[in-house]
């Protein structure tokens, strides 16, 4: 259909209106823009008020974070939700699960407009100069320049790209509160960097200014995109590609997730209750009569002990540790959501390794099982030796992904994941008793809670009751969604 046919049927209205926000939108970009250079100008030229502000700003809060240890603690973990080291995996996390859910549009433009955020902080930092804070107590250390700030810049465009973009899939009534989240977001992280010693008022409000403006550019100009491909362009509070919202909502064809659930939360508690007694019998018994062997194969492990086998099995016994085994289920929770559209597979991964976390320190602390009596490279542990907690870990995260994959995966490559399943608790286990933290009888007890907990969680939450592929996951998602659209038509 063509523009004039367009016009003949709805009037100028439309046309009036898309030309009204576009000015609108362009003032508005253009006022953050000046804002941010009249900023820049005041900060270059040394301006007195401001300095004599920035200074007062950063000596007042320094002195009420340096007081606490806890505060400076609480301050720097909110900072790190604005680091690169956070971001840009978040980030490419985001543009992962775009991909797969078939909207390729919204991804250049999270990658686009990021990379615009990587190339403006250090060019800016390097073009002005400015020195960091110097105040009484240090309590933070930052590389680099000072003005802009990176952390508020770098929240401002992420966290506000990643509401434009995943805007379609909240209900409109929840809209405010995501929106409100997000602004808070960015607000903490801006603060801390100035509780933090490491950053001015000035170099903050420079980097909420100009990240403003930034996703403004790239937002105008993914909507002339959109208008040049002959798609509808309507407001900026239904998001980039308002179409997308179907798509992106997390399991749309999915029923309730778990049935009776308080019976259900019985079950799992009365599981727990029943695996933790197994594990204590277990480690009561294999403590108080220890096996001959137990000591005897830790001792003989070393004396194959070298310089290179020394890093090669702490790099191994990293890969069972806390940081390993929530990094990967914190990638793969979402790319499963994102595959097959179910929360019960997501579900049982977490309460596989929440029971996992909790079985191991509770039964540890009620055996209270001594280390091997040989050199333990890692030092002093805060907990037992009985069960191991790296190799209980590394079991349950790959047995319960390999359950997961497999009703789910059609193609052979999915035997990868079995085969994880094993080999990865094998490297664990063996650089643990290298490394004279633990007997093989800790290892039989983290199977015997892999084994146990898993079981329980099976028959309760029965992660594979309705396994479907990813081509089916998307097929029954776009039916639900037309059923759902001729229903309120009718």
């Amino acid at each position: 259909m063509t523009d004039n046919h367009l016009i003949e049927r709805t009037g100028w209205a439309p046309v009036r209106h898309f030309a009204e926000r576009s000015v609108l939108g362009l003032a508005a970009i253009i006022a953050v823009g000046l804002g941010f250079g009249a900023l820049l100008l005041l900060v270059r030229f040394h301006w007195g008020p401001l300095q004599n502000l920035d200074r007062s700003v950063a000596d007042g809060l320094n002195r009420w974070a340096s007081g606490s240890e806890t505060v400076v603690a609480v301050l720097q973990q909110i900072a790190s939700f604005g680091g690169r080291g956070f971001m840009i995996p978040l980030v490419v996390l985001l543009v992962l699960i775009l991909l797969i859910r078939r909207r390729p549009r919204p991804a250049l433009y999270l990658v686009v407009t990021g990379l615009g955020a990587a190339i403006l902080d250090p060019s800016l930092k390097a073009l002005i100069g400015r020195v960091r804070p110097v105040v009484e107590s240090p309590v933070a250390q930052a590389p680099g320049n000072s003005f802009p700030s990176g952390h508020a810049l770098g929240s401002m465009i992420v966290y506000g790209m990643i509401v434009l973009v995943f805007l379609p899939a909240v209900r409109p009534k929840w809209r405010p509160f995501f929106i409100g989240a997000a602004a808070v977001i960015v607000a903490a992280i801006g603060f801390t960097r100035i509780a933090l010693g490491v950053h001015f008022v000035s170099d903050v409000l420079a980097g909420w200014l100009l990240g403003v403006a930034w996703i403004g550019v790239t937002a105008y100009a993914f909507r002339m995109w959109r208008r040049e491909a002959g798609r509808r362009v309507g407001e900026i509070t239904d998001g980039l590609e308002p179409e997308s919202g179907p798509d992106l909502r997390l399991a749309p064809a999915e029923g309730p997730v778990l049935p009776h659930p308080w019976a259900k939360a019985a079950e799992i508690l009365v599981g727990w209750v029943f695996v933790f007694g197994l594990l204590y019998l277990v480690g009561y018994s294999v403590t108080r009569w220890t096996p001959g062997f137990d000591a005897g194969f830790v001792r003989w492990l070393q004396t194959f002990r070298t310089p290179q086998l020394d890093d090669l099995s702490w790099a191994a016994s990293k890969a069972g540790d806390t940081h390993a085994i929530l990094l990967i289920s914190l990638i793969f929770c979402p790319l499963a959501l994102a595959l097959w559209r179910q929360w019960r597979p997501v579900l049982f991964l977490v309460l596989t390794m929440i029971g996992e976390l909790t079985l191991f320190l509770c039964a540890a602390a009620a055996v209270d099982r001594p280390r091997p009596p040989v050199e333990q490279l890692d030092g002093q542990m805060p907990t037992s030796s009985f069960p191991s907690g790296h190799i209980a870990a590394t079991m349950c995260l790959w047995a319960a992904i390999a359950i997961i994959t497999m009703a789910r995966i059609r193609q052979p490559w999915r035997w990868i994941f079995p085969a994880l399943a094993v080999i990865m608790p094998a490297i664990v286990a063996l650089s643990r008793m290298y490394r004279g933290m633990h007997h093989p009888t800790d290892m039989l007890g983290a199977a015997l809670l892999t084994t146990a907990w898993l079981t329980v969680l099976w028959f309760t939450i029965r992660p594979n009751a309705h396994p479907s592929s990813a081509t089916e996951a998307a097929e029954e998602a776009t039916e639900a969604t037309e059923s759902d659209h001729l229903e309120r038509v009718s």
